[in-house]
């Protein structure tokens, strides 16, 4: 039996990343709790690797209340202090704060548009994209720049783009990739 072809990026020698990579990661998301999830991890991840993200995610889930959106947009300066001494997670106070803040304007977002899904996937009028080979383009400039405008921190044009294809937004899997679909 022969081993399967995986994504560049994929290390083999950790489980969790084969999982992400398997299952996860480029599959579209339309469930809120989810998005939010992954956007306040993808902007931890800001200056840092995924699999460092990855590999504390259970440790952000227990740290940010399972991602539970009404508790997040309520915490204050000593959850955060809180947050800041957990050295489970990336304890940068910039980042705590940001994901506090980006809770409340992801909210926001929700009551605009009935979701934050319908937020999201009506800058493709719901199709993936399939790109291959960017850590940016015209589409994460568009969505970092509105998510800028409303107030949001670490969503950048490469966070942003990282964060749409972990959501399957843009399905980025390289071609020779048992993952790989083609529109």
């Amino acid at each position: 039996m022969s081993e399967k072809v995986r994504c560049s990026w994929a290390n083999p020698k950790n489980p969790l990343y084969i999982r992400y990579h398997d299952e996860e990661w480029g599959v579209p998301v339309h469930d809120d709790h989810k998005l939010f999830e992954m956007l306040i991890l993808e902007s931890f991840q800001a200056g840092l690797s995924w699999e460092c993200i990855l590999n504390k995610q259970e440790a952000f889930r227990r740290a940010f209340d399972g991602f539970d959106l009404a508790t997040v947009c309520t915490y204050g300066d000593e959850k955060i202090a809180e947050l800041g001494q957990n050295s489970d997670i990336v304890r940068n106070r910039l980042k705590i704060k940001a994901a506090v803040n980006n809770a409340q304007i992801f909210r926001t977002i929700q009551q605009e548009w009935g979701s934050f899904d319908n937020y999201l996937w009506h800058w493709t009028e719901g199709q993936v994209v399939y790109e291959t080979g960017k850590v940016s383009s015209e589409l994460s400039d568009a969505v970092s720049k509105d998510l800028k405008h409303r107030g949001m921190k670490f969503v950048g044009t490469v966070i942003v783009y990282s964060y749409l294809q972990a959501v399957g937004v843009i399905n980025s899997h390289e071609e020779t990739c048992f993952c790989r679909q083609d529109n």
